[in-house]
Parts: C-alpha cells; structure tokens; sequence
C-alpha cells in the first residue's frame, strides 16, 4: 500500500502537488478564477441577449429583400420614405410582392395595470401576411376587425392576467390615444432592450391611432421575390432602379443592419464589451497573485532545483502547469453558476438570455488564456533567481 502511494505520488504533477499544499491558497485562487468566469458569462450572455433580441422583428419579416429610409438607425428610430417606390419595385422582373410595414412606438394604458407604458406597434395589410409567425397568420382575419390587436405574450411587464384572458379566448380592451383597443389573440416574438412589448394590428387601425403620419409614407417596404430568384443579383438591380431616398437590403444584410447598430452606435453593445474585458483583467490580477506569492514561497526549493542542474524551462513548465490546473478546475464552477443566474436574469428581463456551447467554450479559451498570462507575468522572479543568493 506504502509503495502504491509512492508510486501515486511520482505521477502526480508536480504543480498540483503544490497548489493542493496550500489549500487555503488554493481555494481563493479557484474562487478567483470562476467569480472572473461568471462576470465574463454574464457580460457575454447580455450581449449576445441584446443582439438575439433587437433583431427577431427583424428574422420574423416574412420578406426576401427590405427597403428603409437612408436615415433610419435601427427598429426603434426608422424614418419614413413614399409608398411610391414599393410600386418602382415590382417593375424589377424578379419582384413578387412588395407590402408597407408600420412601425411606432405607442404609449397606451396597460390593460392590467391600468398605468401607461409604452409598447412597439406594427401594422400591415392582413390581406398580405407580414411576418413567417403562424401565430399571426392563423389570426390574420381579427386584424380586420378596427382597433383589433394582436399581444406579444413574451411582453416584459405585468400581463400575466392579459395573457391568460386571450389563452381563455376572452378579449381584452384598453384605451391609447383616445381610442378603445381590443386585444383578440396572442403570438410570440418577445421583449428587447429597445421595446417591452409588440402589438400587431391591420394598417388601417395603425393610421388611426397615428391620425399624423402620413398614409403614403411607409417604415419599410418587404418584397419578396419569384422562386429560385437571387436576392444579392435583385438587390443590385433594385439599388440601380430606385432613387437615392430609399435603402435597399437583403433580409440578412437587415439583420446585420440592426445588428451593427447595437455594436457600434448605441453604448449598450461597448458596455457589456468593456464589462467582459475588465472580468478578464481581474481574472489576470487574482491568478497572478496566487502564482507570484507560490512562487515566492517556493523559490528557495526553486533555486536548489537550479543547483541540481535543471534548466529554467522546467521550472517555468511548472508555473504553467499551476496556471492551467487552476484554469480548467476554477472553470468548473464559473460555468455552472451562469445556468442559474441566466435563468434568473431571463425571467426578470423578458430577454433570451441562455447558456451557449460557443460561449463557454470561449470563456474557456480566456480562462486558459488568462491564467497562462498570469503564469507568464510570475514567472519573471524565478528566471532570474539565482542559487548562490538563496543561501
């Protein structure tokens, strides 16, 4: 038995031999090191929330090409181009359809609350189904009804007692701006960062509940084209055929619009950014103090390993193995802590926030990279320790 754990002992590394001798140490290094990984998975799982999110109106568009106004920044802030080049469109050969899309925000009294709130409305002709949402499309025939609206049942806010109403087929009616409204069914697109809630409605009850805009202005023009036609070859073909005044996209040259919005000109996509970076410096700081203070405390038996005849690369491939243990056992519980606050976050916000397989493997990777940072930094005191100054 004594032998076998000799033998044990010989092939255990000898960087977990000294992080396991300290195990005081040891746990504060790993508590370091998941409390880096959790900030860094909910840094990234609010990112990626904030781009899931702003873009599903976008994914949901039943439509093959979009146009929109050059001026237009994003869903929530569209500007408005003439109806008239919806009809410039079908002269394209390869264009089936063109139909308006209406969006704006309205502030309306919420039905269960009765305080105003602020929810995303989008019109369209029923006769011409806007969005690939069965829910919707099964429905297509209340929105004919005036002031008939559709609620989005991922609405962030208090509806519970809404949404079960319209799952018991009983409709539901609130006012907003100075009109009675009729909540008749239900279909599910979710909240984002820029709307809490999405109501669907005909064109002709979006023009009354905003009497101002004009009817022959449109927020985005869809079209969708004939079978086996290319969306890039129509697009070239629509950007040389219209004006200068409206934009012309393809669906996921839209999405990426919305998308590159986030990222780039709101400040929401450069915080949750930043926030991922600084986890990542903390991270480097904390590993690095386990590591500098082992190594100090290590560096006489370091020197006498010098004085043996070993070379600097094994003591330093010592360091990095410290550094890679502590990576992949601190990740450990950094990545199961994030399941439970992503729930816990999902179900607060209304937002799609969910752990990824492509997320935690790039935790991972900054984890590894992280500590091996850190390894490189304390590694500097032993390189130059010399044995005829440790005695």
């Amino acid at each position: 038995m004594i032998k076998f754990i000799q033998q044990l002992q010989r092939r255990t590394p000898l960087g977990w031999l000294q992080l396991s001798h300290e195990r005081g140490r040891l746990v504060v290094a790993l508590a370091g090191i998941a409390f880096a990984d959790v900030l860094m998975f909910m840094q990234l799982g609010f990112q990626a929330s904030l781009y899931d999110s702003n873009t599903r109106v976008d994914r949901a568009m039943a439509a093959d090409i979009i146009l929109l106004s050059p001026k237009a920044l994003n869903l929530q802030n569209l500007s408005t181009f003439s109806r008239r080049r919806l009809l410039q469109a079908l002269d394209v050969p390869d264009v089936q359809a063109a139909n308006a899309l209406y969006i704006n925000s309205l502030t309306w009294r919420n039905p269960q609350t009765r305080l105003n709130a602020t929810v995303q409305v989008l019109g369209f002709d029923p006769d011409q189904p806007a969005f690939n949402l069965p829910q919707v499309n099964q429905q297509l025939d209340k929105l004919k009804l005036p002031d008939t609206v559709l609620f989005d049942r991922g609405a962030r806010g208090e509806y519970a007692s809404v949404i079960t109403q319209l799952d018991q087929n009983q409709p539901v009616t609130t006012e907003a701006e100075g009109r009675t409204l009729t909540l008749t069914g239900l279909f599910e697109l979710g909240a984002s960062f820029g709307a809490d809630a999405n109501l669907m409605t005909s064109d002709q009850t979006f023009q009354r509940l905003f009497p101002r805009r004009d009817a022959a202005s449109v927020s985005l023009g869809l079209l969708r084209l004939k079978p086996g036609a290319d969306p890039d070859q129509v697009a070239a073909a629509l950007k040389s055929h219209l004006p200068e005044d409206v934009l012309v996209l393809t669906a996921a040259e839209f999405v990426q619009f919305e998308e590159n919005y986030w990222k780039t000109a709101s400040p929401v996509g450069f915080v949750f950014g930043l926030g991922t970076a600084m986890a990542f410096v903390v991270g480097v700081v904390i590993v690095y103090q386990v590591l500098s203070t082992d190594v100090n405390a290590h560096l006489k038996e370091y020197a006498t390993f010098k004085a043996m005849g070993y070379h600097n690369g094994y003591l330093l491939s010592v360091v990095f193995e410290e550094a890679m243990i502590l990576a992949f056992v601190g990740f450990i519980p950094g990545a199961i802590l994030p399941l439970g606050l992503y729930a816990l976050a999902a179900k607060a916000t209304a937002l799609p926030i969910f752990m990824t397989v492509s997320r935690a493997l790039l935790v991972l990777t900054l984890t590894v990279v992280m500590c091996i940072l850190s390894g490189a930094i304390a590694t500097r005191k032993l390189q130059s320790a010399d044995p005829a100054d440790m005695f």
